[in-house]
């Protein structure tokens, strides 16, 4: 078994899986879109990496508020998350990811990863990662 992390934005996707033993977690891809609401394609790009990979659990970046608030990209990630039950019929759960993307930069400044086109090619994908090692941090 292995789990799924995800970081959810309105053009992309970061994703991110754990090994089998459920002690990392691996940068994998980002699945781009055209538009926001150009949601289906994404959703089964996922589909298919849940089957690959015999996942029954995502984790889905969850943005809220540094006041702990819920604004409004953490209202459609909430859609995003139902989307993925319905479709998937994974068990998915919204993560608190305040913060991951800043994490995520502070890694590339670390790795000297300065050009935008390279750091684009990554981020999201090193946030999704980052989520989810959070997030298993949390279960040991």
């Amino acid at each position: 078994m292995r789990i799924l992390g995800l970081d959810y934005g309105t053009k992309t996707v970061g994703v991110a899986i754990s090994d089998e033993l459920l002690l990392t977690a691996q940068p994998l891809m980002t699945i781009t879109r055209d538009r926001e609401n150009k949601i289906r394609q994404t959703l089964s790009q996922i589909e298919k990496l849940c089957e690959e990979y015999c996942i029954n659990d995502i984790v889905l970046g969850y943005p809220k508020n540094m006041d702990n608030s819920i604004g409004e990209q953490a209202a459609k990630t909430e859609e995003f998350a139902e989307l993925l039950r319905r479709r998937t019929g994974c068990n998915v759960i919204l993560w608190d990811e305040r913060l991951s993307s800043i994490s995520a930069g502070r890694i590339l400044n670390e790795g000297e990863v300065r050009g935008r086109k390279e750091r684009k090619q990554v981020i999201d994908k090193l946030a999704a990662s980052i989520i989810l090692e959070t997030y298993l941090d949390s279960i040991r």
